[in-house]
């Protein structure tokens, strides 16, 4: 099976990245968006994805528009699924009567409540969660035709939530089904510096120590724990861009402070 893979695609002034050849083997869409060719304005501009940032909610639906018009899924607009995140490890499977849930920042239906990881193997249903700092991870059953879409902190590293992804992706395809993992634009070591209680909490793993600072390498954690739960590095594609470096390109919480959210967002497109 080919290894993943990850292209930067644009439409206008749109811009997101993803595995081109997977869609069209597949029929499989794993894309991770970037902040500009919305309509938001300071200091969310402005592809602005989140409903909880503040911002105003009939902007966040158009950006939502937009970003699903140029990646070819707006017919399945109405089915667009979002997740209330809470930074923690709960995984939920994403049934057929659960699509949709979050898909409007304007009223609509809730978002799934309390996840910070969404699984499906329906067609036709996008799931989305949202980043400014934390880890996008994508999963993709491509045989068995299944997804999943988890954000991790540090809280969720920790506490196992991209484990918990592998773990529900395999409930739905089987434990021998190969899986993929796509690692979407996060802080990087570079520019995440953290705190004492923070080392102490990754036992001194994936923190380097400069002088009077420690920083934390959150791809490096969340390569190993992807691994230790059947995800080879060979099956894994790290962007490896730093959202804290390229505020003109993505969202970061921890050098901007109030900001907008970019988006993972994965589907399994109909065959029809």
């Amino acid at each position: 099976m080919p290894a993943p893979s990850l292209s930067r695609c644009t439409v206008g002034e749109i811009a997101w990245h993803e595995d081109v050849a997977l869609r069209e083997r597949s029929g499989i869409v794993v894309a991770f968006s970037e902040r500009t060719g919305g309509v938001s304005e300071a200091p969310f501009e402005s592809l602005d994805l989140a409903a909880h940032t503040g911002d105003a909610p009939d902007a966040v639906d158009e950006n939502r528009r937009r970003f699903l018009d140029a990646l070819g899924l707006g017919e399945h607009r109405d089915r667009l699924t979002c997740a209330e995140q809470v930074h923690g490890v709960r995984v939920q499977t994403v049934w057929p009567s659960q699509a949709g849930s979050g898909g409007r920042a304007a009223g609509g239906v809730p978002p799934v409540a309390g996840a910070d990881a969404l699984a499906t193997e329906h067609e036709g249903a996008p799931l989305m969660l949202l980043f400014a700092d934390c880890v996008p991870v994508v999963l993709v059953a491509e045989r068995a035709r299944a997804i999943a879409v988890a954000h991790a902190g540090w809280r969720g590293l920790l506490g196992g939530v991209v484990a918990n992804a592998v773990t529900a992706l395999r409930d739905l395809v089987g434990p021998a089904e190969p899986l993929a993992a796509y690692v979407g634009p996060h802080i990087g070591a570079c520019c995440y510096e953290v705190g004492d209680e923070l080392v102490s909490h990754f036992a001194h793993k994936f923190v380097t120590i400069r002088r009077a600072s420690a920083t934390l390498d959150l791809r490096a954690a969340v390569t190993e724990e992807l691994a230790s739960s059947g995800v080879p590095e060979e099956r894994q594609c790290h962007l490896g861009i730093c959202t804290a470096h390229n505020t003109d390109r993505f969202y970061s919480y921890r050098a901007e402070g109030r900001t907008g959210r970019h988006a993972a967002l994965a589907c399994i497109v109909p065959s029809h």
